[in-house]
Order: C-alpha cells, then sequence, then structure tokens
C-alpha cells in the first residue's frame, strides 16, 4: 500500500528530526566528555609543579569556565587562584596561564584583618567588615592610590562579593606581606579585606592579570559552595 506524499514527508522530516536531534546529542555528549578529559589533564599538569590543591583547581576550572559561557570573562588564558584555607605564612595566591599550562606566580596574599590572624574563617560582602570576600571576581583597571599600585576587582556573585567595588576590595603591594613578618608573629600582616601581595612583586602580579581575567577565591565554606552560580552545573 503506498503512503499519502504528505504523510510520506512528514514521516521523512520526523526521522530526520530524530536523526539530527540524536547526532546532536552525541556530539554534546562527546563534547562534554571532551572538555571533562580537558580539565582533568590540565589540573593534572599543575599537580605536578605546584602546591594548589587539585580539588580547588578543579572548582577554579568549572568556574572559569562557567564565566566564559555567560560571557563575564573577557581573557580566560589567565586564572588566578587563592586558597584561603591554607595558613597566611604558606604560598596560596597562583596566576596560571591555561593555555600554556605555565604555573607565572606562586606568591604569599594576606587576608583582611576581620577574617582571622593566621588562619582566615570568617568572610563578608559588608562594608566596613575588613573581611575578605569569597568567590569570583573579574580584574578591571589599575590606579594609584594610598597603597600605591593597585589593581581593582569585579566581584560576579550577588550577595558574597559583588560590593567589592563599593569595599575598595582591591589587590596591592604592602610591606606586611613578607616572610621575615611571618616568622616574627607567625602570621602575616593583614588587610582590610584586600589580596594584598609582597611589594617586590606587586606590580608584576597586577600587570600580568589586569584587565579582564579572573580570581577565584576560595575557602570551602558550605553555603557560597552550595549557592555559587558558577560552580554546580553553572546553575
Amino acid at each position: 500500500m503506498r503512503l499519502p506524499v504528505a504523510l510520506v514527508l512528514s514521516l521523512t522530516m520526523a526521522t530526520a528530526a530524530g536523526l539530527a536531534a540524536e547526532s546532536s546529542a552525541t556530539t554534546a555528549g562527546a563534547s562534554s566528555e571532551s572538555a571533562g578529559a580537558s580539565r582533568a589533564a590540565t589540573v593534572r599538569a599543575f599537580s605536578t609543579v605546584t602546591s594548589l590543591d587539585s580539588d580547588v583547581l578543579r572548582m577554579a576550572l568549572d568556574a572559569t569556565v562557567c564565566a566564559r559561557d555567560k560571557g563575564a570573562v573577557t581573557n580566560d588564558r589567565l586564572l588566578t587562584v587563592i586558597d584561603y584555607s591554607k595558613p597566611s605564612t604558606e604560598e596560596r595566591l597562583w596566576v596560571l596561564d591555561l593555555q600554556s599550562e605555565r604555573v607565572l606566580y606562586q606568591e604569599l596574599v594576606a587576608h583582611g584583618q576581620g577574617s582571622g590572624d593566621n588562619f582566615a574563617t570568617r568572610f563578608s560582602n559588608q562594608d566596613g567588615s575588613h573581611q575578605t570576600s569569597l568567590g569570583l571576581f573579574r580584574t578591571a583597571d589599575t590606579y594609584v592610590g594610598s597603597n600605591g599600585y593597585s589593581l581593582r576587582l569585579d566581584g560576579l556573585e550577588p550577595g558574597v562579593n559583588d560590593n567589592a567595588r563599593d569595599r575598595a576590595i582591591v589587590m596591592h603591594g604592602a610591606p606586611y606581606v613578607n616572610e621575615a613578618t611571618s616568622k616574627v608573629v607567625g602570621r602575616l600582616g593583614r588587610s582590610w579585606g584586600c589580596p594584598a601581595l609582597r611589594p617586590a612583586i606587586a606590580r608584576s602580579v597586577i600587570d600580568t592579570i589586569k584587565e579582564g581575567s579572573l580570581v577565584f577565591s576560595y575557602y570551602p565554606d558550605k553555603q557560597w559552595l552550595k549557592n555559587s552560580p558558577y560552580l554546580n552545573g553553572c546553575s
């Protein structure tokens, strides 16, 4: 029995659409697997040359991919990771070149005086708290202020770090960030919430990461990890 032409065309189109959808799903699945494999390879590459925790790096890479997908970053080649779960006496800031898989900097970094002593345990988005903020930031422009050459940061996470501009949370050099101080006091000096660096290296780091790269500030804060729009599948 011959089928009506209209029905044949309808079935043909449906079959084609189904095959296209299947092909698209297969391609998307392969793409997802490829991206996952690529991130895993990047984590392995950096794990061999740095003390950066692999789980923290994995989260930072996921946040970077999400920010790129959201159009929130203009320079996704460079990624700065700060692990505030480490004591201030340890190097806990890394600047990574994701394209060449090189560690450009591994440095000491201070946290806010309201966040804790050697270990930071309290974090805030509130002005006057003198606490460090967590989450994903985008670097902006530079200026010379009371702390010398400084880099403005834009917080990308509402309620977590989006008051960074109003709070003047910037990256800058500070004389209290040095190993001699940490040996005498048992910790680095502390900022008013800014990620402060050694004066000798601050300008070089700032000029490397300024104008559109990402800074991922980590601490195992359950609420932030659960609700961040850049983690957990880029919700």
